[in-house]
C-alpha cells in the first residue's frame, strides 16, 4: 500500500504540480474539459466546479478520495456519483475512466496469460535443453535463435508474422480479431494465437539464456555430484536438484515482465490492434486524456506490486533455502 500511495504522489505531482510550476493556470487544466470553442467565463466556472482553483494538495486529497470511495462530479446540469474506484471521467468520451480500463484490461490479460505461458515453457525447457547439450549444434543453434528473438523489435517480427502467417497463408486470424473467452474459447485462442507466439518470442529468448546460464552453474554444485552418487535418476537429479535451484531468479523475472505487461503491451497490441491497456494508453496520449493516462499508469503499478509479493511468497516454494531461512 505504501508503494501505491507513492505512485499516486509521485503521478499526480507529473501531471497536477509540475505544470502548475511551468506556469500553467487553472484555467488551462479546465480547458481541456470544456474543448476549444468555450469562451472564458465557462472555462473559470467549469475550473471552479472541478476545484482547480484549491492548492495542490487539496486537489490530491480529493484524488485519492475518489479512488478510495468514489466522489461527486458537478457536471454543471447536476451531480454525478462516480463510484469508487473513480479516477475522473475521460476528456474525450466524457465517461469513467475505471470501467474502461477494466474492459480493455480483459484484452491484456488474455494476451499476457497466453504468451506468459508459451515464453516461460518454452524458454525454460530450451535453456534446460542446452546447458545438458553444452556445445552441442542445438545449443548453439538455440543460443542463435535466442539472440535473435532478443534484437528483433516486437513490431518487427509481428508485422512479419502477420504477413506471412495471417495474409499470405491464412493459418491466422487477421490484426484485430478478438473474442471474448467466455463467449467461445476456441475462436479466443485463435485469434490470440500469433500475438502469443510473437510476444513470447521476445521473452524465451532472454529465459532461455538465463535458464541455461542458472543451470551451467547449478549443475557443477557439489549436492549435485552427490545427488549422482547416490545413484539417483539423472531426470530427477536435473528437474528436483537443478532445475529447482535454478529456478529463483528465473521467477523473480517472470514476476516482474509480467507485472510489467499487465500495464500494456503497447507495442504487440498496436502491431495486431488489439484494444488493450497498451492501445488505450497510447490514444490517451495522442489526445492529452490525463485522467485516462493516470488510471493507466496507477493500474500498471498495481499490477507490478502484487506481481513483485507473488514472486517474494513464491521464493518459500521453489527454494527451500528460503523457508529455512
Amino acid at each position: 500500500m505504501a508503494m501505491l500511495l507513492i505512485v499516486s504522489i509521485v503521478t499526480f505531482a507529473i501531471f497536477f504540480l509540475v505544470p502548475r510550476l511551468a506556469g500553467a493556470t487553472p484555467e488551462a487544466f479546465a480547458a481541456r474539459y470544456v474543448g476549444r470553442g468555450a469562451s472564458m467565463d465557462t472555462i473559470r466556472l467549469v475550473a471552479e466546479r472541478l476545484g482547480f482553483y484549491d492548492p495542490v494538495a487539496v486537489q490530491y486529497g480529493r484524488f485519492l478520495k475518489g479512488i478510495v470511495a468514489g466522489t461527486e462530479y458537478d457536471t454543471g446540469a447536476g451531480v454525478e456519483h462516480c463510484p469508487a474506484p473513480c479516477f475522473g471521467y475521460s476528456f474525450i468520451t466524457q465517461q469513467p475512466v475505471w470501467p474502461n480500463l477494466m474492459d480493455r484490461s480483459r484484452v491484456t490479460l488474455s494476451l499476457g496469460l497466453g504468451a506468459a505461458v508459451l515464453w516461460l515453457v518454452g524458454g525454460v525447457a530450451t535453456g534446460v535443453l542446452s546447458a545438458l547439450r553444452r556445445g552441442s549444434f542445438f545449443d548453439r543453434s538455440a543460443m542463435g535463435i535466442a539472440l535473435a528473438g532478443v534484437s528483433l523489435p516486437i513490431f518487427f517480427t509481428g508485422m512479419i508474422s502477420l504477413s506471412i502467417f495471417s495474409y499470405g497463408l491464412g493459418w491466422t486470424a487477421p490484426g484485430g480479431a478478438w473474442v471474448d473467452v467466455t463467449i467461445d474459447p476456441l475462436q479466443w485462442a485463435y485469434n490470440l494465437l500469433l500475438p502469443w507466439i510473437t510476444l513470447a518470442l521476445l521473452f524465451a529468448a532472454t529465459y532461455a539464456r538465463l535458464t541455461r546460464a542458472g543451470m551451467l552453474e547449478t549443475m557443477g554444485e557439489d549436492y549435485i555430484r552427490t545427488a549422482r552418487a547416490k545413484g539417483l535418476v539423472e531426470r530427477g537429479v536435473v528437474v528436483k536438484h537443478g532445475l529447482r535451484a535454478a529456478l529463483t531468479p528465473i521467477v523473480t523475472v517472470f514476476g516482474l515482465d509480467f507485472g510489467l505487461l499487465m500495464g500494456g503491451a503497447v507495442l504487440t497490441e498496436s502491431t495486431f490492434s488489439l484494444n488493450g491497456l497498451g492501445k488505450y494508453a497510447v490514444d490517451a496520449i495522442k489526445n492529452n486524456d490525463l485522467p485516462a493516462v493516470m488510471g493507466v499508469t496507477l493500474l500498471a503499478a498495481l499490477f507490478v506490486v502484487v506481481a513483485n509479493l507473488v514472486v517474494d511468497l513464491l521464493y518459500a516454494v521453489v527454494d527451500p533455502r528460503v523457508r529455512l531461512a
